[in-house]
C-alpha cells in the first residue's frame, strides 16, 4: 500500500474514520483519468534533473521556440524509456490510477502523427511488464487484477486525419479508442470551444465522421468542443457520447466550460463529463484555486447530471519541467486557439501538485458526503460502464 500521506494530504480535517475509508476506497476502485497528462509532474522531478533538461534545452527557446516544449516532452519520455526516470513507473503507482489516457498528436501533419504512434508504442512495448496496452474494459479490469496499469489511446483533434474517413479504421486498429472531434477551433468535423461562430456545431462531413467511430466502437469525445457540437454529437450518435475533460460554466464561466444544456445531453446519451483539476478553468485567480474549488465542480456535475454520469479527466499538471509550462503559458497556449491569459499556465490547484496526492480527490469526496458506492463510480466505475459499452470487455 503506498504512502499517499507523504506527498502531500489537503487539509479537509477527516476523521480518523473518514481517513480509513477514503484510503480503502481509494485502493478498491478502478481508478480512471480519462485525460490522464501524468504520470509526472515538475513537482515529482529531482531538482537536479529539472535544471540539466531546462539548461540543454534553454538555446531552442530564442532559436526554434515553436519546437522548444516539444523536444522537452520527447526527451522525458526518452529518460523514462532508457530507465533513466525511474518516477515515471513510481509515481503512477504511488497515484492510486488504475487506468489513464497515452495521447496520440493528431494535431499537426500525418507524419507528426506516425511519430506519436511510435512514440506511444514504446511505451507498451518498453514497459509491458506492467502497462497494458487497454482496448476494451476487460483489459482495465485485468490491469486492477493483475496490479498492472492500463493504457488506453486517446486523442483531442482530428486535423491529422484530413477528410479520410479510412484513417479512423487505421487508428482503431492501432488501438485508439477516443478521439475528440475538435480542439478549440474549427475542423472538417466539429467546432472548437473558442470557435468565433457560437453556434456552429457539427459539420455535414462530421455526421459521417461520428457514424463510422460508432461503426468502429471508438468513443465520442467533446471535451474541448462547443456547446453546440456537443449537442449535435450527442443527437447523433448512437453510442454513449463523453466529455473526457471540461469544466461547469454554472459553477464558474470559461471559455472551456461548458453550460448546463451540454451537460445533461452527455449525460443523457449515457455518457460522463470527466472534470479538470486545471486551476484557472475552476477559479478566477489562479494562484488561490483549491480542491475544494473542483470539488464544488464535482458536486454540482453530479446533481445535474446523477452520480452515474460524472468522472475525472485531471487534464493537469502535465509530465514536464516548469520552464516548458511557462512557455506553453507564453508561446504555445495562443496558438492553439486560447484567448490571452486563460489558456493552460503552470500554476497547479492547492492539495494536487501532483499526481501521486490523487488520494486527495477520493478524500475529498469522503469529506463531500459520497457514499462508498458513489465515490467508485466518480473515480472510475462510470468510465468503466461507457468503456465496456462502447469498446467491449
Amino acid at each position: 500500500m503506498a504512502n499517499y500521506g507523504k506527498y502531500g494530504l489537503y487539509d479537509y480535517q477527516l476523521s480518523p474514520a473518514g481517513e480509513d475509508r477514503a484510503l480503502r476506497v481509494h485502493e478498491e476502485s478502478i481508478i480512471i483519468d480519462m485525460l490522464f497528462q501524468g504520470p509526472l509532474s515538475p513537482y515529482s522531478l529531482e531538482e537536479d534533473f529539472s535544471r540539466m533538461v531546462e539548461k540543454k534545452y534553454a538555446p531552442l527557446k530564442t532559436s526554434a521556440p515553436d519546437k522548444y516544449r516539444k523536444k522537452i516532452q520527447d526527451a522525458m519520455l526518452e529518460y523514462a524509456l532508457r530507465g533513466e526516470l525511474p518516477a515515471f513507473k513510481e509515481c503512477w503507482y504511488d497515484s492510486g490510477i488504475t487506468a489513464g489516457c497515452r495521447q496520440l498528436d493528431t494535431s499537426g501533419t500525418p507524419e507528426e502523427l506516425i511519430k506519436s504512434m511510435v512514440d506511444c508504442q514504446a511505451q507498451f512495448d518498453t514497459f509491458s511488464d506492467w502497462l497494458i496496452k487497454a482496448l476494451n474494459a476487460g483489459d482495465i479490469r485485468r490491469a486492477k487484477k493483475e496490479r498492472k496499469k492500463a493504457g488506453f489511446i486517446l486523442c483531442q483533434d482530428t486535423l491529422a486525419l484530413g477528410k479520410d474517413l479510412d484513417m479512423i479504421d487505421n487508428l482503431y486498429r492501432f488501438g485508439l479508442r477516443v478521439m475528440q472531434l475538435s480542439y478549440n477551433t474549427q475542423t472538417h468535423v466539429a467546432a472548437g470551444c473558442y470557435e468565433r461562430s457560437k453556434g456552429a456545431g457539427v459539420t455535414n462531413f462530421g455526421v459521417r465522421f461520428i457514424a463510422r467511430m460508432n461503426e468502429m466502437g471508438m468513443i465520442v469525445d467533446t471535451g474541448h468542443c462547443a456547446d453546440q457540437t456537443v449537442l449535435d454529437a450527442c443527437a447523433l450518435s448512437t453510442t454513449p457520447v463523453i466529455a473526457s475533460h471540461c469544466c461547469v460554466r454554472s459553477v464558474y464561466p470559461h471559455n472551456r466550460s461548458k453550460g448546463d444544456e451540454a451537460l445533461r445531453a452527455i449525460a443523457e446519451s449515457g455518457g460522463v463529463v470527466g472534470l479538470v483539476t486545471m486551476p484557472n478553468f475552476v477559479h478566477a485567480d489562479s494562484k488561490k484555486a483549491t480542491m475544494e474549488h473542483f470539488l464544488n465542480q464535482v458536486d454540482y456535475a453530479v446533481k445535474l447530471c446523477g452520480i452515474d454520469h460524472v468522472g475525472i479527466g485531471t487534464d493537469w499538471p502535465m509530465s514536464e519541467v516548469l520552464e516548458s509550462l511557462i512557455h506553453m503559458r507564453d508561446v504555445i497556449a495562443p496558438t492553439l486557439g486560447f484567448l490571452p491569459g486563460d489558456g493552460p499556465a503552470e500554476e497547479t490547484i492547492e492539495g494536487f501538485t501532483e499526481y501521486r496526492q490523487f488520494i486527495n480527490i477520493s478524500r475529498g469526496l469522503v469529506k463531500r458526503g459520497y457514499d462508498d458506492a458513489a465515490i467508485s463510480k466518480i473515480l472510475g466505475g462510470n468510465w468503466l460502464r461507457v468503456f465496456a459499452e462502447v469498446c467491449g470487455g
